[in-house]
């Protein structure tokens, strides 16, 4: 019998200054701590089996970034992570003052082996992003996101 592969659902906000910027977020926890270039993410997370993927999306987004998506979606082609994974994903225009960022935690045995637990931020930061910076900075299996919203606001 196979396994049926995740589904995850995220939110990818935009906004346009002098040019299409991305909101980005970069995952907490010391496995990212040192990463940027290729770690940075949409905020997402995992769907129960028949849950409604754009509800999840948004509910993931505030738990992540304590901010609230509203506005008109714009359903993105999916994505597939290696692990085969589905993201599902939507666009929506806005431009959120970053200083109310906050994002819900974790707990880990950190370090391994050590017997302590330690909490972190599931999202240790959050930046708007130009769509050229934004492409070096987020999840290769990402980035047709970003080109397809590039195509799609063309």
């Amino acid at each position: 019998m196979r396994r049926r592969a995740e589904v995850s659902a995220g939110l990818l906000a935009f906004r346009r200054r002098n040019a299409i910027e991305v909101l980005l977020a970069h995952p907490g926890g010391p496995f990212w701590a040192k990463k940027d270039a290729g770690a940075w993410t949409i905020p997402k997370g995992l769907a129960e089996p028949g849950a409604d993927l754009l509800a999840t999306a948004q509910r993931e987004f505030t738990e992540e970034t304590n901010l609230a998506a509203v506005g008109e979606f714009i359903a993105l082609v999916p994505v597939r992570e290696k692990n085969g994974k589905v993201v599902h994903a939507w666009a929506f225009a806005a431009d959120f003052d970053l200083a109310a960022f906050a994002s819900n935690f974790f707990e880990i045995e950190w370090p391994p082996k050590s017997g302590r637990r330690q909490r972190f931020p599931e999202i240790d930061r959050i930046a708007y992003f130009p769509l050229p910076i934004a492409m070096g900075k987020i999840l290769a299996y990402q980035q047709p996101l970003l080109r397809e919203l590039e195509q799609r606001l063309a």
